[in-house]
């Protein structure tokens, strides 16, 4: 997250994608340590951890292997880094305001986080507004 309401998407010309990033966790690596590194690596973005959002799980066939997969996700902040650092498994990553997030995004699961993370922000933001 960015200026409270904007999101993060990383985007892939083809095959055509648009998502959040995340990744596969290193050997030894937390949860939160792979969210943090792979954030920085598809991002260019130093980011720190607010709070954990939720977990999809899903399953794809590579061949005649069936994987299965949960993918954690987390709200974050920025505290450093430059989007022109970003490696090169996207073509392009930017901010994106909320709703233009979940136009944006290929997969249903992916924008119910986004929804997640808007409503707790809208929390956040109202109530620093009553404080």
């Amino acid at each position: 997250m960015h200026d409270r309401q904007e999101i993060i998407v990383v985007h892939r010309r083809a095959p055509v994608l648009w998502a959040l990033p995340k990744g596969t966790p290193d050997s030894g690596e937390t949860i939160e340590e792979t969210a943090l590194r792979e954030t920085r690596e598809e991002t260019g973005l130093e980011v720190e951890i607010e709070v954990s959002l939720s977990s999809i799980r899903y399953f794809f066939v590579r061949g005649t292997t069936r994987f299965h997969k949960t993918v954690h996700f987390f709200l974050m902040r920025p505290v450093g880094g430059a989007l022109e650092l970003h490696d090169h498994e996207f073509d392009e990553v930017r901010w994106a305001a909320g709703p233009e997030a979940l136009a944006l995004l290929t997969h249903a699961t992916e924008r119910t986080v986004v929804e997640r993370a808007l409503k707790l922000l809208d929390g956040v933001d109202e109530a620093e507004a009553t404080a």
